[in-house]
């Protein structure tokens, strides 16, 4: 068991929002907004163990988002090919595990088989978990713990886990949650998860997202005061 003298890392997690309307603005198609995300993935994950960051966890598309041209859709699909094709070996040697979250039945054929790959060739890395939702809702994985309870005398901590489980995920509290894009919604990102999270929203578009504005968010929350009901804060580990 942690005790009360070891802080623990940090779980930041991000609505990266804002892709399509930066491309939009520069006269582009909006699949090159998406290109320039992928961008910003890389340099704020660079950016996280120096700022006490322990796992990131960034909503890519939702289980909604598949209502988008088709176009788009397919264009998204292909980046997170190429992400995984292109970025294992890089995380591998970051010590970065990558873990994706969300369904993969509806993915499109040899994705889920590259996750699994991916998954495992990073399974050691201990510098940064970086957890990237594809195809997720927190609403359909609370619908589908609720489903599985029948009856069962469940806890806050083994429902939370079979919330996580529904989406491939691991039930890990959200301390910070990060919107970029000036929008000040979830949309369905972590409801369970980020039940006692502090909000934190940026006009920033998610291509022009950095490590400084990583480190305005995490400056930001170490001047809160989180106290989750009670009188006395927990101890988390936030970068000086």
């Amino acid at each position: 068991m942690q005790s009360e003298a070891e802080p623990r890392a940090l779980h930041a997690a991000i609505i990266m929002d804002g892709n399509g309307r930066w491309a939009t603005g520069r006269s582009l198609p909006r699949i090159a907004g998406h290109r320039r995300g992928v961008e910003a993935i890389r340099k704020t994950a660079e950016a996280c163990a120096d700022l006490g960051i322990g796992t990131l966890t960034l909503y890519a598309f939702s289980a909604d988002n598949w209502q988008r041209p088709a176009d788009e859709v397919g264009g998204l699909m292909r980046l997170l090919r190429s992400y995984l094709r292109n970025e294992t070996q890089r995380l591998a040697r970051t010590g970065t595990r990558l873990s994706v979250v969300g369904r993969r039945d509806r993915l499109p054929a040899g994705i889920p088989e590259a996750i699994a790959a991916a998954e495992a060739a990073t399974a050691e890395g201990r510098r940064l978990h970086l957890r990237i939702c594809v195809d997720y809702s927190a609403r359909d994985a609370i619908i589908a713990a609720a489903r599985r309870l029948e009856g069962a005398d469940a806890t806050r901590e083994s429902f939370g886990a079979m919330v996580a489980g529904e989406m491939h995920g691991s039930p890990v509290e959200v301390d910070l949650l990060i919107r970029t894009g000036g929008e000040k919604r979830l949309s369905d990102f972590l409801l369970w998860e980020a039940a006692y999270a502090e909000l934190h929203f940026t006009d920033r578009m998610w291509p022009d997202f950095g490590p400084e504005d990583l480190a305005l968010a995490v400056a930001d929350f170490a001047q809160r005061d989180r106290r989750f009901g009670g009188l006395k804060s927990p101890r988390v580990r936030v970068a000086a």
